[in-house]
């Protein structure tokens, strides 16, 4: 029996805030490359991670959610990339909640190409009853003639081989783009940002708006040592005391935990320094977002 051809494509996670498609893409990956938090609008940029089998290579690419409110440089920004990147992969994988279609998932929908095949991915079939989920798998059939319907939890890993399996045999015949231990093309800077990052999104939920962007201001090796030193960049003076937290408790915590996150990804000692400074205005200013590199 001949052997089955090696597949390799590029895979878009599209979805609206808070499905899971940073989770989804961490235990498809096998690795932390994409920022997960409770909190909304946690992915700005585009995030490349890959997964290799013995038969096939995914390359994933993990969008923003769509942001539904268009306020500001940033929002509209991150809204062109979803649209974007759906345009320029093999395969696009749309996550809504496995407990139904909601209307905000139909925008994300609607910047979805006709031509592209589109997976639709049920997350979190472990808080959905049978009957919830027999509802979502029934209306969202009516939504668009999806190539395949999957229920799976991002979180708990349930049915991702029924969801590779599916996106695999869409994938182009062809050979490997990537060395089987590569997992992202996103260098080591920027992701020691977005553990940082994460980090400040999880510990201080709803008390710190979005207002807020990290930037790796120096990023050293020394021999198995990485010396980083991060700014923290919030809106007003009053989210700098929010960060920094009584006699700079938070501040330290959010350094511990981004530094343990960073050495565990890296597999190498990490000295990490944070500051904290506010930059009024930045996520509605054009030059700021390039320069914090989401544009």
């Amino acid at each position: 029996m001949s052997r089955e051809a090696f597949r390799t494509g590029t895979v878009a996670i599209v979805g609206r805030p808070n499905v899971g498609k940073s989770t989804l893409l961490n235990q498809l990956v096998g690795a932390h490359v994409a920022i997960t938090s409770r909190k909304a609008q946690t992915t700005r940029h585009r995030l490349l991670g890959v997964r290799t089998e013995a038969d096939a290579q995914f390359i994933f690419v993990d969008t923003p959610g769509y942001q539904t409110q268009h306020k500001n440089a940033l929002n509209r920004a991150m809204n062109r990339t979803v649209g974007q990147v759906a345009t320029e992969v093999d395969v696009a994988v749309l996550v809504i909640e496995a407990s139904g279609w909601d209307s905000r998932d139909d925008p994300v929908l609607a910047l979805l190409p006709p031509d592209v095949p589109l997976i639709l991915a049920l997350n979190k079939v472990d808080k959905t009853d049978k009957g919830k989920l027999a509802a979502a798998l029934t209306e969202s059939s009516k939504k668009r003639d999806f190539a395949a319907l999957v229920p799976v939890s991002a979180s708990k890993g349930t049915q991702l081989k029924a969801l590779l399996y599916e996106i695999r045999k869409r994938l182009p015949e062809q050979e490997p783009h990537f060395g089987p231990d590569e997992i992202t093309d996103r260098p080591e800077r920027f992701l020691a940002a977005e553990l940082v990052r994460e980090r400040i999104f999880r510990l201080l939920g709803d008390e710190l708006p979005y207002a807020s962007a990290v930037d790796i201001e120096k990023f050293e090796l020394d021999g198995d040592l990485r010396r980083i030193s991060a700014t923290i960049y919030v809106d007003r003076p009053g989210h700098k005391g929010i960060v920094i937290g009584e006699k700079g408790a938070t501040l330290k915590r959010i350094g511990t935990e981004a530094r343990h996150a960073m050495q565990e990804l890296f597999g190498s000692r990490v000295h990490l320094e944070l500051w904290v400074k506010v930059k009024g205005g930045w996520a509605d200013n054009d030059a700021a977002l390039r320069l914090l590199g989401y544009k």
